[in-house]
């Protein structure tokens, strides 16, 4: 079992895992429709370089740099070398508006900027003449310089011309855990993205506690990663790059959310990190393809999610081992080869996991973790892990090193070296999270007998109707999303007498409704088809019926299109953000509580 090592900071953990790889491989990207890497060394290069050319052009200690840009091997150069010039790194999304940026660029004060490509440029510098800040911009891929009033330098022209040694980037590399390394806004599922304070230490806890879980559970190898989720997020950043990074493991970046499923196979992944939200859908794609396949693999899914659940609850009977060997033998292996055949663990995080679809793809052979945490501890709290017993509906321990106890109220509370500083320059709303030491996440648990966590809900999103009944919102949302007839789905019913939800039809089912029904799908004839209507009325009555009276959703509303990220109804990492949606569609839903 190998232990990771006490860094005093993410640079040094980087130039130490550089110096021991050398010319092994470990950034790749797809080029030209072939895999491509940088090796350790070639980046420590890149890195220390950049830095330097960073302190060149006036960049100093405590600055900010805002970061924007796709998940690509820049991304991480980038994001180390910002480090290693002593500054600070700021991430932004790149499905940001004007807007978006101007408020992070304001609020940081960022004084630099490293953008990726030229159409992500023209919105940063719109943002930049709107603010006034962050007036010195520097060009991943070739770019038309800006107009006057810009301080202009090419990435790849700053490192080409401050060479420089690994030696000497590591020796300047003299910070504390307790120094900041990162702003990260959070996406904002409420109001305006707030700036968390991510200190090295911070993640450097993470990145020994998630490596912990590999080492003694899984055993510590050559890691294979494939980055998908953006870098931009707190859990992508720290699990998908600084982890990685610990762990001397190599990073693929995948191509992108629509060839995802080839470049599982392609890359063969150990670990990878996903949310929720993609593998309900997965599991829907993957039930469907065998249904129509029919015959054996229809058969062997169904036994195969039999027997799972037997497993899981451990009931399994003599009579079920002949089952459970074909099982192994004849579809596991398919369905393992689908993903890489060498998959260690994927890891959900970011929003709550169905217990449903967890253990769909653990009886389906694939290791399925569910994570908990948030930005403001950096970002990971606890894990499951099977040496603590595997339970869906759980998020498992906390991390080694990482105080967890419940509130009087059901809170939880956090503390350790995982938790932020603070939000940046909002002291009220740090004084209000942050109290005694102890992050007060907003989440709403219980610890079991084993130490394992379950979330109930958010604090805040919790539903409380006109008799004082709490409902939690995302349990009802993610039982009707497992439903084939839904999509997406809100639930709503604060002070009102029961829920009623808003929901987005599942664009497939509805295609093949449509062809089934002879009706044409424009969603102006559908959404006043009763015969429409009433199929997705009974999705949503199949799932009341494993709701208490006061879950129940009675009466529903269909959306006019989906929830995205871009139009502000989804946040980038697939949360629904409640407050847009409820500034949208709140007047139809509460036409449903009238006549």
């Amino acid at each position: 079992m190998r232990t990771l090592e006490h860094f005093p900071n993410l640079v040094t953990m980087f130039f130490t895992r550089a110096r021991e790889k050398g010319d092994a491989p470990f950034l790749w990207t797809k080029q030209n429709g072939a895999w491509q890497s940088i090796s350790w060394a070639e980046a420590a290069h890149q890195v220390a370089s950049l830095a330097a050319g960073l302190k060149a052009i006036g960049l100093k200690r405590g600055d900010r740099v805002m970061l924007v840009s796709e998940n690509r091997p820049e991304w991480c150069i980038s994001d180390l070398a910002i480090m290693a010039a002593g500054c600070i790194t700021v991430p932004a999304y790149i499905t940001n508006t004007e807007r978006d940026h101007a408020h992070v660029i304001s609020d940081s004060g960022a004084c630099a900027i490293i953008v990726s490509t030229d159409k992500l440029a023209r919105t940063v510098l719109q943002a930049v003449l709107r603010t006034n800040q962050g007036q010195t911009v520097i060009g991943i891929d070739s770019m038309r310089a800006p107009s006057a009033g810009v301080d202009f330098h090419s990435w790849r022209q700053l490192i080409a011309d401050h060479p420089t040694t690994l030696e000497a980037a590591a020796a300047d590399a003299s910070f504390a855990r307790g120094d900041l390394a990162c702003i990260i806004y959070t996406s904002g599922t409420g109001g305006a993205p707030r700036g968390v304070m991510q200190h090295h230490g911070a993640i450097l806890h993470n990145v020994r506690g998630c490596s912990a879980v590999i080492s003694e559970d899984f055993g510590w190898d050559d890691e294979v990663f494939l980055s998908f989720l953006p870098l931009s997020h707190a859990y992508e950043h720290t699990g998908g790059q600084h982890f990685a990074i610990g762990l001397g493991g190599q990073i693929y970046y995948a191509e992108g959310l629509d060839k995802l499923a080839a470049n599982i196979e392609e890359v063969r992944p150990t670990i990878m990190f996903v949310v929720p939200r993609l593998f309900e859908v997965l599991r829907t794609r993957i039930a469907k393809a065998i249904e129509k396949q029919g015959g054996a693999s229809a058969y062997l899914l169904a036994r195969a999610l039999d027997i799972g659940a037997k497993e899981y609850e451990g009931r399994i009977r003599l009579a079920d081992r002949p089952m459970q060997l074909v099982v192994r033998t004849l579809f596991k292996p398919k369905i393992a080869k689908k993903f890489g055949g060498r998959m260690k663990a994927m890891v959900s995080g970011g929003a709550p996991l169905n217990a449903e679809v967890g253990l769909f793809f653990q009886s389906l052979g694939l290791t399925f973790l569910q994570g908990y945490g948030q930005t403001e501890a950096a970002p990971v709290i606890s894990c499951n892990r099977p040496s603590a017993g595997l339970r869906m509906d759980s998020v498992g321990p906390p991390l080694v090193d990482t105080e967890v106890r419940i509130a009087d109220d059901g809170e939880i509370l956090v503390r350790g070296e995982l938790v932020m500083h603070g939000y940046w320059r909002n002291e009220a709303e740090t004084a209000r999270v942050l109290k005694d030491g102890w992050l007060h996440t907003g989440d709403i648990g219980e610890i079991d007998a084993k130490g394992r966590i379950t979330i109930t809900d958010r604090k805040k999103d919790l539903i409380i109707n006109d008799k004082g009944d709490n409902v939690a919102p995302q349990k009802v949302e993610g039982m009707l999303t497992l439903q084939p007839e839904i999509g997406q789905a809100m639930i709503a019913g604060d002070r009102r007498p029961y829920m009623v939800a808003l929901v987005v039809p599942d664009p497939e089912w509805t295609q093949e409704w449509c062809a089934a029904n002879g009706t044409s799908c424009k969603f102006a004839n559908l959404a006043e088809n009763s015969e429409y209507r009433t199929a997705i009325g009974q999705a949503i009555e199949r799932v009341n019926k494993d709701l208490s009276v006061t879950e129940r959703v009675r009466r529903f509303v269909l959306a006019d299109a989906p929830f995205t990220i871009e139009n502000e109804q989804l946040t980038p990492s697939l949360k629904i953000r409640r407050h847009m949606i409820r500034a949208m569609y709140g007047e139809r839903l509460d036409a449903l509580y009238k006549g």
